[in-house]
């Protein structure tokens, strides 16, 4: 069983995106084993509770990242998300990790970001998307390095940007394919199907 920790800062879409792919059987012998969030008022830990999923919130006051993040890995192994053998998911997590933090769960950490990465990485992509004039945008799901949005990707979707989409409505249409990419991202690497050379993942 591939034991799985959610990292949460917000309302839980993508999470709950996985917890019914869990819970209809599309990926199989995986579970969430624990939801983290550094906000103890975050929507997603509510999520969480609903699916029956331990909910804990880590709240950074006071700490340095390095502090943090050490809590972060105590929790995580607590509930069996051990760095040889669980994996752990950026679901709208808004923090930036440490390198120590990153380095213990090397090639076991994805994260998913709205943008067809290299392109836009950092906060507010479809905004940055928009003021370039892309045509094309989409959805990026990578493994976690400790430079930000620049891991290996495993995935991507692309989203056509409209005459008149703004932020809202841009983001809308990336967040229903970010529902469906990070799911299967996650089935691909519950199946042993991934497969990390060099910079590159190949899908066997």
């Amino acid at each position: 069983m591939l034991e799985i920790g959610v990292l949460v800062s917000g309302r839980g879409s993508n999470l709950e995106a996985i917890l019914e792919s869990i819970e209809d059987g599309e990926i199989k012998g995986a579970r969430v084993a624990v939801v983290i969030s550094n906000d103890p008022d975050a929507r997603a830990l509510k999520v969480a509770e609903k699916h029956r999923v331990s909910a804990v919130a880590v709240p950074s006051d006071g700490l340095t990242r390095e502090e943090h993040d050490r809590e972060l890995v105590r929790v995580l192994k607590g509930h069996g998300v051990e760095p040889g053998s669980g994996l752990v998911l950026l679901a709208g997590y808004m923090r930036i990790l440490s390198p120590g933090l990153v380095r213990t769960y090397s090639g076991r950490m994805m994260n998913i970001h709205p943008s067809l990465l290299p392109a836009f990485p950092g906060t507010r992509a479809q905004m940055q998307a928009l003021d370039r004039g892309v045509k094309v945008s989409g959805c990026t799901v990578h493994f976690v390095v400790p430079e930000v949005d620049a891991g290996p990707i495993i995935a991507q979707k692309a989203v056509e940007v409209k005459e008149g989409d703004d932020e809202a409505s841009l983001s809308s249409r990336i967040l229903r394919q970010e529902h469906r990419l990070y799911p299967r991202s996650v089935k691909l690497f519950a199946e042993g199907r991934l497969r990390l050379v060099g910079r590159r993942v190949e899908v066997r």
